[in-house]
């Protein structure tokens, strides 16, 4: 059983409790991890908080050699990273390789940012003053990551929140804790205490993070339900929340799109992880004149996706994480056949697959917004379908959604792109490449899909308080001020 991760040593629960880990492909408790609570949360945040003062003050550049060896670490330990990734998760072991090389880039590009992206000095109102805007650490960050992504999505707030200067507490998902925990060979060169690694469910040991009056910022992936929840126990302390709360992410195919690229395109972005990526395409619109020619295509490529362990490397699609998860998914299935929609392809469980939480790519149309299926996000790998008549209509169709993470576009129409970037009410917009990320460039959503960003500079800002500092280095008396401090 792997232990938690805290001042720099492993660490038994205080409880003595553990939480079992499943293989999703099998089915297998394949480990146990400690069930943390909130002692065991209290002793991460006494040594993150104990390692600040001396973590803040390190030059930035010493800071960033100490996150580059942490990406040099992760590459390093790809392969195994990799595989225990793929056994508590599910996702195909090429799909979790290229996640520990996302999270490597990830740790590099915060690493030269931290190193040169300061404050600034702006114009001052007299000629003896210094104005300066300075960017200072928050102090702890709590970091609850998701389990779809442990690793990226850790790396996505750890990276910049130790770059800034913070300390950190991270609780990973009691469903993916395996791979995380292990991520503690990889932060060993660290001072001890810089980062903590606490497993448990949410109640005992995620609340406990979110309610610790030190803990000064809490970054987190995860569904609205648990980001809502962690909104109104944090108000008491106006604390910073930064919050990534999923979303409906709709594609927009237009008449012009060649079909050999978008086909494909489009099955990635919805059968991605099974479907399990808070930006998985869940909506899709065509242009009626294609529509019959696209989804004669989408249905054959979908019936011909492998399911499989993740582990085999004939796999196409692995398995769903959870029997809920599934079970989600088959009722937004159900709901959109009760209500008229057709399954052309997928719609159940495999007959080959006795064991494991897999479910059939499952391509759908005749839908539309009163289904579950095209409103709530589903999380599976689904492909739902809509035709339009107009762009205007496409546009609108989009935004009909309380979410507004990510929206994707098909088209070489140039003022197609100009409107939909335009209009389309989203955080991150992809014109003919689904799905890509960029170190450089902000990630993060509106509406219902959250506040914040991650990634870029803007995701740098995250863990940064803004201070201004006004100085005037003469010290003398103004004599605009001066008379209201004269005696008689």
């Amino acid at each position: 059983m792997r232990e938690m991760w805290i001042n720099g040593a492993s660490r038994a629960g205080a409880s003595g409790q553990t939480i079992p880990v499943q293989d999703p492909a099998t089915e297998e408790i394949i480990d146990h991890v400690p069930a943390g609570n909130a002692e065991d949360v209290r002793a991460a945040v006494d040594a993150a908080s104990a390692a600040f003062r001396e973590w803040r003050r390190l030059a930035a550049g010493e800071r960033a050699e100490m996150l580059h060896e942490v990406a040099a670490k992760l590459t390093a330990k790809t392969e195994e990273l990799a595989t225990l990734l793929t056994r508590e998760g599910g996702k195909p072991l090429v799909e979790n390789r290229d996640e520990m090389g996302w999270s490597a880039a990830c740790f590099r590009y915060y690493a030269e940012l931290g190193r040169n992206t300061r404050g600034r000095v702006i114009p001052s109102i007299e000629p003896s003053q210094l104005a300066l805007v300075l960017k200072e650490p928050y102090g702890v960050v709590g970091a609850i990551v998701p389990w779809n992504y442990p690793i990226l999505l850790m790396a996505w707030k750890v990276a910049p929140a130790l770059a800034a200067g913070n300390t950190v507490v991270t609780k990973p998902s009691e469903m993916t804790p395996l791979s995380t925990l292990a991520l503690a060979e990889v932060f060993e060169h660290l001072p001890p205490g810089v980062v903590n690694i606490v497993t448990g469910y949410g109640k005992e040991a995620g609340e406990p993070l979110v309610l610790d009056p030190r803990v000064r910022v809490i970054a987190f992936t995860g569904s609205l339900e648990t980001g809502r929840h962690i909104a109104r126990i944090a108000a008491d302390q106006i604390k910073k929340l930064h919050l990534e709360l999923g979303g409906k992410d709709a594609f927009i195919v237009a008449e012009d799109a060649d079909l050999e690229i978008a086909v494909p395109g489009v099955a990635w972005a919805a059968l991605l992880n099974a479907g399990q990526v808070c930006t998985s395409t869940e909506r899709v619109y065509v242009h009626e004149g294609i529509a019959p020619r696209f989804i004669e295509r989408i249905v054959e490529y979908a019936r011909g996706l492998r399911l499989g362990s993740g582990l085999n490397p004939e796999t196409d699609v692995g398995p769903m994480i959870g029997a809920q998860y599934r079970v989600k998914v088959e009722a937004h299935v159900e709901d959109a056949r009760s209500r008229g929609a057709r399954i052309l392809a997928g719609g159940q469980r495999p007959a080959g697959q006795p064991r494991g939480f897999f479910y059939e790519p499952t391509v759908l149309t005749d839908v539309d917004h009163s289904m579950r299926i095209m409103r709530e996000e589903t999380f599976g790998p689904t492909i739902p379908i809509m035709t339009y008549r107009h762009f205007d209509e496409a546009i609108q169709l989009a935004n009909d959604s309380p979410f507004g993470l990510g929206a994707n576009l098909y088209t070489h129409d140039a003022r197609k792109v100009k409107q939909f970037y335009e209009e389309v009410q989203a955080g991150t917009l992809w014109v003919n490449d689904p799905l890509t990320d960029n170190d450089a460039g902000p990630f993060g959503g509106m509406k219902l899909s959250g506040n914040g960003r991650e990634l870029g500079e803007e995701g740098l800002d995250e863990f940064r308080e803004t201070k201004h500092l006004h100085w005037d280095f003469e010290g003398g008396a103004k004599s605009w001020w001066y008379p209201y401090g004269r005696n008689g």
